[in-house]
């Protein structure tokens, strides 16, 4: 009898590590988006931080709404992504620049495999000309309005920005 009881208490201690280290990933995860929790966003750390093909897009959607509300001008700054929800922040690099875009659109619609496409406010900033790789990494989510992505000085009825919540219209990253 002692030897069975011995055999459950191991395999329950296993089971309890297991799912207090799930548990404590989970968190950490929360922690690697500055404690937001982006809807629909990957949870294992390899989805959330990764490099991937970057085109850009602007002047022939000028004028034009996003799939996400916004208008499209070339002040914008943001990203399309395929699946991630409006106003998912995430941050990308390239080449030594750092800019944290939300998501304002869908796409991209380019045929050689592209997993996001930048506005040309937010590929100017970074240095982008061409068809680029990226490192991506989900750090957050804002509310998806009107005016997100737009610079503090296109906001005429916001108040004054800090220049790191102009890059992202207001909605700054943890």
């Amino acid at each position: 009898m002692t030897m069975r009881t011995t055999f459950m208490q191991k395999t329950l201690l296993a089971v309890l590590t297991a799912l207090f280290g799930a548990g404590a990933f989970a968190v950490g995860a929360l922690a690697d988006t500055g404690g937001v929790s982006a809807a629909g966003s990957p949870a294992s750390p390899a989805a959330i931080h990764k490099t991937g093909i970057a085109t850009w897009f602007g002047p022939g959607f000028y004028g034009k709404k996003t799939a996400c509300g916004q208008t499209m001008t070339p002040a914008l700054v943001g990203v399309a992504n395929r699946t991630l929800p409006c106003g998912t922040l995430v941050k990308v690099s390239y080449r030594g620049h750092l800019l944290t875009l939300p998501v304002i659109d869908r796409g991209p619609y380019s045929h050689i495999g592209a997993d996001w496409d930048l506005t040309t406010g937010a590929a100017q900033t970074l240095g982008v000309e061409e068809t680029v790789r990226i490192g991506t990494r989900i750090v957050g989510i804002a509310p998806n309005t009107p005016t997100l992505g737009l610079p503090a000085g296109a906001l005429t009825t916001a108040p004054a920005l800090a220049p790191a919540a102009a890059a992202t219209g207001g909605a700054v990253a943890g």
